[in-house]
């Protein structure tokens, strides 16, 4: 999908403030609000637009840590990869997971309240047998940047 430098200006706004109304988008893309709302259609149809989410501030909710673990598998076979994929999913701590090229096998993001329950999670992975050989943790002390939007502009070859 080709886009253009409204089609960016749309993302670059929703990605920053998700819930936006559709006049204010409008006005602040320089389009009038049936056109506008055509665009954010074809955005969503063509899957760029993957969903609107709260961006929650943690540390008002409650005590938590934030563990970033690079782990490694024992074996590099793609049922290896398929079995320890399947099984993240399950966990609701395990807020995020990357597949890397490189040195280690995935980077996981994890959040619990606190790191006995950290390391209560990373027993039960290493007991459920799902090749993890070695991990190592790193622990969040603060957050110094993100999330914020994607580069878009960067990132797309746009037609104007």
């Amino acid at each position: 999908m080709r886009l253009d430098s409204r089609d960016i200006a749309i993302l670059r706004v929703l990605s920053a403030e998700g819930r936006i109304t559709k006049a204010e988008l409008a006005a602040r893309v320089g389009l009038s609000a049936s056109p506008c709302w055509e665009r954010l259609k074809r955005l969503e149809q063509a899957g760029l637009i993957e969903g609107y989410h709260a961006r929650i501030n943690l540390r008002k909710l409650g005590p938590h840590v934030t563990v970033f673990v690079a782990a490694e598998l024992a074996d590099h076979t793609p049922a290896s990869f398929h079995g320890f994929e399947d099984t993240v999913q399950h966990y609701e701590e395990i807020t995020a997971c990357w597949a890397l090229g490189g040195g280690f096998d995935y980077l996981l993001q994890i959040v619990t309240t606190d790191i006995d329950a950290y390391q209560r999670l990373i027993d039960h992975l290493l007991e459920s047998r799902i090749g993890l050989a070695r991990y190592f943790t790193y622990i969040v002390t603060k957050r110094v940047k993100g999330p914020v939007a994607p580069p878009l502009a960067l990132l797309t070859d746009t037609a104007d």
